[in-house]
Order: C-alpha cells, then structure tokens, then sequence
C-alpha cells in the first residue's frame, strides 16, 4: 500500500502537487459563495475617478444546534436559526446592475472574496472591518424592475386588454 505524503484535503492532484513543489508554492485562493436575503437597499455612489461602488447589507441563516448537534426549535416546533449579517461590497458593472435590479428582502447569491480593512477613527482608537468584495451576484429569486424613465413602452395598467 502506498503512504501518500501529499495533503489530500486540498483538493489537488499527486501530479499538481509535485509541480508546485518544483515551483515552490501552492496557489493560495480567497473565494467566498454566500446565499441569503438582502437587507436593506443597496446604496451606490460614484468616486471621482469614475468607478461606481454599491455596497448592501446580507443575512445568511442556518440551524441553531445544540452540544449533541441536534437542531434546536422553539417552543412551537418551529427550528431556530443563527444568522449572520455581512457586508457586500460591488464595483463597476456588478455594482451597476446590482444598484439597479436588487432590493429588500431578494434572495441572491454573492460569490466574492473577503476583505479586511483597519482604521483609526476620530479619536484615535483603531478600528477593524470585513467585507465580502462581490464578483457575481447571481439572483435566486425575481429582480425588481428596471428603472424605465425616459422609455416610450407603457406600464401594463395602460395595455387596452
């Protein structure tokens, strides 16, 4: 039987492994998948430099479970759950169509990084945050619609039939 020596958990094969040896590094990876509700509106602003940045709140739930690893439930019966809000972070083109097509309460999927940023504030006590950057916004359940100003297509209250 063979004694693997390589770290089977990283989801690399022998034959990357061996390659990255010679290389001397392993390719290091931040990739964050979130799927949850959004918060509150997304708000968007546009630096001087032209970039559009929209950021938005996000909640993410699952089970609360007990010391066993049962799921815990409320008096009712009904599961109680743990969630977790984030910060979502989208620029340029995500951060457009987020801006225009996602509001409270959808459902969406952000698949993204994680960043960490330090400042001092005010007072001079330095302050730490998290957020996750938004590559994609996939949305899992229907987009508010478009703002249509300025479009000659009537709104379905004005369609004669």
């Amino acid at each position: 039987m063979e004694t693997l020596s390589w770290p089977p958990f990283l989801g690399i094969s022998r034959r990357d492994h061996a390659s990255a040896d010679r290389k001397g590094n392993l390719d290091m990876q931040n990739i964050v998948i979130l799927a949850g509700n959004v918060g509150a509106t997304p708000e968007a602003r546009t630096t001087q430099g032209g970039a559009k940045i929209t950021h938005f709140s996000f909640a993410t739930s699952r089970p609360k479970r007990d010391s066993d690893g049962k799921v815990i439930k409320d008096r009712d019966g009904y599961r109680v759950e743990d969630t977790e809000w984030h910060r979502i972070t989208c620029f340029n083109g995500v951060g457009k169509t987020v801006e225009e097509y996602v509001d409270k309460g959808m459902k969406v999927m952000v698949r993204g990084r994680i960043h960490y940023t330090s400042w001092t504030d005010q007072d001079d006590i330095k302050r730490y945050g998290t957020e996750i950057i938004a590559d994609e916004v996939t949305f899992l359940t229907r987009a508010k619609p478009a703002d249509r100003s300025g479009n000659d297509m009537p709104d379905d209250e004005e369609i004669p039939f």
